[in-house]
């Protein structure tokens, strides 16, 4: 029996929205993504980003998900075209930890460090290999992979999810899958998505190969660093309610002190860039379908938090296997 093919309007061009796409362009759908902004112009292109459950809602569906994200993600660093690659850091943290948190517990053959190893300041640590993402350049590869699949973007601005399933019915679309991130709190509507902004520096690589993540003493207290071939990006901030993309200049100068005081190599780094994202934090991630008048469907695909590349191929995976 031959399947119907079913076209498809995919709202969002973030790390979800393009990857969800490519899963249902892949299966041969006719897929088109609507998007307000570039992808390089969305929170996905402001991302460090490095694989590990980050600001999500963790329940049963998360490991599964980050399972088969981490085995995509691993598959993808064989080609250096994707902007992909397993490298190597440390996840310390300030204070004892009852048990390892939840990127170090995801991870196999993750290791303790031995107290020599920690930067001054933190308690303990633990040494992990995980793909590690250049966001510029993976956004391009997932751009170029669904055009290969026959999808497109088309520059689109809604002000409800009821008037974008008007423009589906006008151009025919079958299935219309909500990928809008933070832009959910208004789109839907849906009060349970909370911005928390994340704010980095990028600076010329001075020779680092390892990534770095430390949890400080408060919520909200990150510093990180992740190297990107000639580029290193450094954070970070977890600021709650903040809606401002606008990066603040005094914001950059604690993220660059703090960035070498754990790595002495980055103390006067060129800076050649700051980017500022809005992470769309929910108490779980919505993946979820329902139905709408006329016999088109709506797909849901949002709430990621931090985890957005964590999670992106598990949750593309299952949602395109939910349109139909």
């Amino acid at each position: 029996m031959t399947r119907q093919r079913l076209d498809v309007l995919v709202i969002g061009a973030g790390v979800s929205g393009l990857t969800t796409a490519i899963c249902l362009a892949e299966a041969k759908r006719s897929v088109t993504v609507a998007t307000a902004d570039h992808p390089l112009r969305t929170t996905s292109a402001a991302a460090g980003a490095v694989w590990g459950p980050h600001l999500v809602g963790m329940d049963e569906r998360v490991a599964r998900w980050g399972s088969l994200t981490l085995a995509r993600l691993t598959e993808l660093a064989a080609d250096p075209a994707t902007g992909v690659r397993l490298a190597t850091g440390m996840a310390a943290f300030r204070k004892p930890q009852a048990e390892p948190g939840d990127m170090v517990g995801a991870v196999d053959g993750a290791r303790p460090c031995d107290p020599a190893e920690l930067p001054a300041g933190y308690a303990e640590g633990w040494w992990l290999t995980v793909p590690v993402v250049s966001m510029a350049v993976y956004l391009g590869y997932l751009v170029a992979r669904l055009h290969r699949a026959g999808g497109r973007l088309q520059t689109a601005r809604f002000a409800s999810l009821a008037g974008a399933a008007e423009a589906a019915g006008l151009t025919g679309a079958q299935v219309i899958v909500n990928c809008s991130g933070v832009g959910a709190r208004r789109l839907v509507p849906d009060s349970q998505v909370t911005p928390v902004r994340g704010q980095a520096v990028l600076a010329e690589n001075p020779g680092l190969s390892r990534f770095f993540v430390g949890v400080g003493d408060e919520p909200g207290d990150l510093t990180y660093y992740f190297p990107h071939r000639d580029v290193v990006v450094l954070g970070g901030t977890e600021e709650r309610g903040n809606w401002s993309l606008e990066p603040d200049p005094a914001t950059a100068e604690r993220i660059l002190r703090g960035c070498a005081a754990v790595e002495p190599r980055l103390r006067g780094a060129k800076v050649t860039a700051h980017r500022a994202g809005l992470r769309p934090v929910r108490p779980s991630v919505r993946l979820e379908a329902e139905n709408l008048d006329g016999g088109r469907r709506l797909l849901h695909n949002y709430g990621h938090g931090g985890a957005g590349v964590t999670l992106s191929w598990g949750c593309a995976t299952e949602a395109a296997a939910m349109a139909g």
